[in-house]
């Protein structure tokens, strides 16, 4: 054996070493747990608009009709996609059944979660009917609260009696370690242009929507819920049904098409959203709260669609008429009646795998499922952890 002589290092130069193994040693201490140890949600309750209603809208005013769920269900589910949502990939990555509808009686199994979402819903009330507003839906966040505030306690009410009960509903231990997922506020922002107000005017009352926002999350924390999912809304400005409605001039068009000033406001409420988180994290000691972007994601695949492997990334598949396939009064599975025979009008593309928007609106399945592999392994999240981790707080 090679007999070795001692290493004097000086002292300054020993404590920097000893505090980069000391940071290292945290680092890999902190990898190999939560590598080891990934969160087991038993369900899941999801709070939303239309990005995530598996129908509950439908259950209460109708259910949109064919083509709606053709690429995946072969049928209409109530999803306003042509087949699964950001919330059903969520689901089958932790292993959990698709959501039932919470407003939705027929068939519903609530024993791994439900899903409170409804499409047009806001966080703030309209104070409107959903005639009258066009589209937006009397089930704001606050009666999404109630409505799961009313089902946590009868949930348990009716367990209680056994029988056929206890395979439907969940068990009370699940309200705590479920994951509670919002995908929620981009109506808010829409409402704002479709009642003629003005940029500022709608940015203007973001805060009053984010407060609003706060007192759902606290609410629900004080009824257990500790691990909550929250993405910020998407690229509006970048929507069929918002580039051809409220239209702006050329120099407020982005290179990918899409309107500039819908957008600006877009991350003018995601930058107060993760602010909110923040002061949610503050006073929730307890609570695990990832802040999901979603905007980047969507963004990247509409502004770079052919590089993804999509094209007509600002072109609905579903719809009627017009440069970007979309028309308000004849949308996605619209018909018209010639000679008394029923002619859909309101046709899919040949080929939904390949395209960004649905219907104007909505993303296509093949988009929801790109969005959700760029968010799933949290890099687009703060804290930056991936899905089946958000149980764990950020340190």
């Amino acid at each position: 054996m090679m007999n070795m002589k001692p290493l004097i290092v000086p002292a300054g130069i020993m404590n920097t070493l000893c505090l980069v193994v000391l940071y290292c040693s945290i680092i890999i201490t902190d990898n190999s747990v939560s590598g080891s140890r990934k969160c087991e949600f038993p369900a899941i309750f999801n709070f939303g608009d239309s990005n995530s209603d598996t129908g509950g809208l439908s259950a209460a005013f109708g259910q949109p009709g064919y083509p709606y769920g053709e690429s995946f269900f072969h049928h209409p589910v109530g999803r306003y996609c042509d087949g699964r949502l950001l919330v059903d990939f969520i689901a089958e990555k932790l292993g959990l059944p698709y959501l039932n509808a919470y407003l939705d009686a027929v068939g519903s199994n609530f024993s791994h979660g439900a899903n409170f979402a409804t499409a047009g819903s806001t966080i703030r009330p309209q104070n409107t009917t959903l005639h009258q507003t066009g589209g937006f839906s009397p089930f704001s966040l606050d009666v999404q609260f109630t409505q799961f505030n009313d089902f946590q306690r009868r949930t348990q009410f009716f367990r209680n009696k056994g029988g056929i009960y206890k395979t439907l509903l969940p068990k009370a231990e699940y309200f705590s370690r479920a994951l509670y997922t919002f995908d929620i506020g981009q109506n808010d922002l829409a409402s704002g242009y479709f009642h003629n107000m003005s940029i500022n005017q709608v940015k203007a009352y973001v805060p009053d929507v984010l407060d609003q926002f706060k007192n759902t999350i606290k609410n629900i924390y004080a009824h257990g819920g500790r691990s909550f999912w929250i993405h910020n809304t998407g690229p509006v400005g970048c929507l069929p049904y918002i580039i051809e409605l409220h239209k702006v001039t050329s120099d407020k068009v982005d290179k990918a098409g899409c309107a500039i000033p819908y957008n600006e406001v877009a991350k003018f409420f995601n930058h107060e959203l993760k602010q909110a988180v923040v002061q949610l994290r503050k006073k929730l000691p307890s609570a695990a709260i990832t802040y999901v972007d979603v905007y980047s994601a969507k963004y990247s695949l509409i502004s770079q669609a052919y590089r993804h492997g999509f094209k007509e990334p600002l072109r609905a598949c579903c719809g009627h008429g017009g440069k970007y396939n979309y028309n308000l009064h004849i949308g996605c599975g619209a018909k018209v009646k010639i000679d008394g025979k029923e002619i859909l009008i309101g046709k899919p593309c040949k080929d939904p795998s390949v395209v960004v928007n649905w219907d104007g609106v909505h993303l296509t399945q093949a988009a929801n499922k790109w969005v959700f592999e760029q968010i799933v392994d949290g890099s687009l999240s703060d804290p930056p952890i991936p899905l089946n981790m958000a149980c764990y707080k950020h340190s």
